[in-house]
């Protein structure tokens, strides 16, 4: 079995063999096409390893206005052809930005020392936001922490080393991963990395496309294996840390769906597959550029699917493998009776759990606030207290309605469950909603999250910690709770699109150079505030492509690994007697007697 698994993985990185010199593939797919023209001398590299001309003069910004930045710099513009001259806008236009020109020209040669401060300005700029993203990465890093709590301390002694041990071993089998190919299949095409935020590399520039319908369809990048060659940068590294812990978030939710029968070679096959290519695909789509970001640009779908910190790309991702991997493994047994009836199996540490939930909140500090990729970014704030408000209500929501509809009992767990669901409602819309819109969709979190384990119990889809509920079908209410909650303050130019308020209280898509006097562009804006179903739209767009997507490659994966092992469960005597001794080989708990048989009823 060993060698059929170092067998599997090596197979994994030769298929991303060819991929590494791949060529651009951004052009139109085509067919009976003429032979091309000789291909362009490709750009030199722009790569800066050692960190020391990263962040310059052309990074040392002054404000001019809440959410764009005038340039301390300005360039020379490009002449105008004869034809363009005749247009009496291009032509005011370009005369305006050859007088700024001119006029820095002439101030930098008088003073020339205000110029080279301008650089250390730049630089020292760009550092605070690597600063920030570093830190942030970290805090997002210590969740994992969290995880392991929580799932350990809402599933039974009996499998307590098991359940800590996958919430271990799938940071490294998922950092490895992302590192061979998954980032590059993600970001691979994303251009600078953090939109320019975290220095100026252009090496992120290969996405492959299909054109269709006379668009181009971003599908997957191509560059940054093994970050390696021209993607060796302080700024492709630092985005790299920050995204493979937002990764592993999404690799360790289904460890809790499928806890206590899950078979431990199997999980390790299934860590191969996350980071490789279960979860860069959809990511792509949405924040590498991809075809649901373009939603907005190229058929005026808001400003296409937005998801700010990843309650579909991260929670959402994690939540659909984990309901496709609990219902193909089964139910624990002893969980259903033949009736339908179901046998309570009670967590053995309510207060690793809370503490767990806790560790969790506080890792969302650097979750939501940190994805603006930028210290200098101030909405930062906003995002931080939005995300505050919202495990607030999911908590109380989660606790209410346990109390007084469901159970007549305030139960710990559905309150740890309820804050989790709030927190991750709230992380795609953390930066475009106020903090009333905040505090409701929150609320709306705690209520569905209580319900849809109720739910899936029904359907026997057996769920040990309820993450299916928290990060599945909260990660889907967060992203349609945008197209609901956006107020438009935040999120101009969000993925190119360019929405404008006019005079008459309509909205318009529009080049921002050609918007008429009096037009006010709009950031993100929902339904409930003036925006109509536009983003509403992309919104469901985006969770219902992450549905089918995760479906059909977690079908895959399922099949390959029981192919390779046989089965994904292990057998009912170690399930009975708990997974900790026959799967791992050390209890969870040594010195302790316990009745490990009780902890398992027998269906009826």
């Amino acid at each position: 079995m060993t060698k059929q698994i170092i067998y599997l993985v090596a197979g994994l990185i030769a298929c991303c063999g060819p991929l590494l010199g791949a060529a651009e593939t951004n052009a139109p797919v085509v067919t009976n096409a003429p032979a091309p023209a000789a291909a362009p001398a490709a750009p030199a590299a722009n790569n800066d390893p050692a960190g020391g001309t990263t962040g310059t003069i052309g990074d040392a910004s002054g404000a001019a206005g809440a959410y764009t930045y005038q340039p301390f710099q300005a360039t020379e513009p490009a002449a105008l052809s004869a034809e363009d001259a005749k247009d009496p806008a291009k032509k005011k236009t370009y005369d305006e930005a050859k007088k700024a020109f001119d006029d820095y020209t002439a101030q930098a040669k008088a003073e020339p020392l205000a110029v080279k401060l301008a650089d250390a300005v730049g630089h020292n700029r760009v550092s605070i936001n690597f600063v920030w993203t570093l830190v942030t990465g970290f805090l997002v890093m210590f969740m994992q922490a969290g995880f392991a709590l929580v799932e350990t301390g809402l599933c039974r002694a009996k499998n307590a080393a098991h359940t800590m041990t996958m919430n271990m071993l799938i940071y490294p089998l998922g950092m490895m991963g992302f590192w061979v190919c998954g980032f590059a299949f993600m970001f691979g095409g994303v251009g600078t990395p953090g939109a320019g935020t975290l220095g100026a590399c252009s090496s992120l520039n290969h996405e492959w496309t299909w054109h269709l319908f006379g668009k181009d369809w971003g599908i997957i990048g191509l560059k940054g294996f093994f970050l390696s060659w021209d993607t060796y940068d302080v700024g492709v590294f630092c985005l790299f840390l920050f995204q493979m812990v937002f990764m592993d978030t999404t690799a360790t939710i289904p460890t809790g769906a499928c806890a206590e029968r899950w078979k431990f070679s199997a999980f390790c096959l299934y860590g191969c597959f996350i980071g490789t290519v279960m979860y860069p695909v959809f990511g792509n789509w949405v924040w590498g550029g991809g075809w649901l970001s373009q939603l907005g640009v190229n058929f005026g779908l808001g400003h296409g699917h937005v998801d700010f910190a990843g309650s579909s790309v991260v929670h959402m991702q994690g939540g659909v493998i984990g309901l496709i991997f609990a219902w193909l493994i089964g139910p624990r047994l002893g969980k259903y009776n033949k009736d339908g009836s179901i046998n309570p199996m009670p967590p053995h540490s309510i207060p690793m759990a809370i503490l767990g939930t806790f560790i969790l909140a506080f890792g969302w500090f650097g979750f939501n606030p940190g994805s603006t990729l930028a210290g200098t970014d101030l909405r930062i704030a906003v995002v931080a207290t939005n995300t505050m408000l919202a495990s607030a209500t999911g908590c109380l929501g989660a606790m209410c309605w346990m109390w007084w509809v469901r159970a007549k009992k305030p139960d710990p767990s559905m309150c740890c469950n309820g804050m989790l669901a709030g927190l991750v409602a709230i992380t795609c819309p953390c930066a475009f909603v106020n903090s009333v819109g905040a505090c409701a969709l929150g609320l709306v979190a705690g209520v569905l999250v209580v319900e849809s384990v109720f739910l899936f119990d029904k359907l026997k889809i057996d769920d040990p910690v309820g993450a299916i509920s928290v990060h599945g079908v909260n990660g889907a209410w967060g992203c349609l709770s945008l197209g609901l909650f956006g107020d438009g303050s935040y999120g101009q130019g969000w993925n190119g699109a360019h929405w404008f308020k006019l005079a008459d209280g309509s909205y318009q898509m529009m080049d921002p150079t050609a918007a008429p006097k009096g037009a006010t562009e709009m950031g993100v804006v929902g339904l409930f505030y003036g925006g109509g179903f536009s983003q509403l739209i992309a919104e469901f767009v985006g969770v219902l492509t992450c549905f089918i997507t995760l479906s059909v490659l977690s079908l895959i994966v399922f099949k390959i690994v029981k192919a390779v092992l046989g089965t994904h469960r292990v057998i009912e005597e170690v399930e009975i007697d708990g997974l900790d001794i026959p799967e791992m080989g050390i209890p969870g708990y040594g010195g302790i007697t316990m009745d490990k048989d009780s902890e398992t009823p027998r269906a009826k």
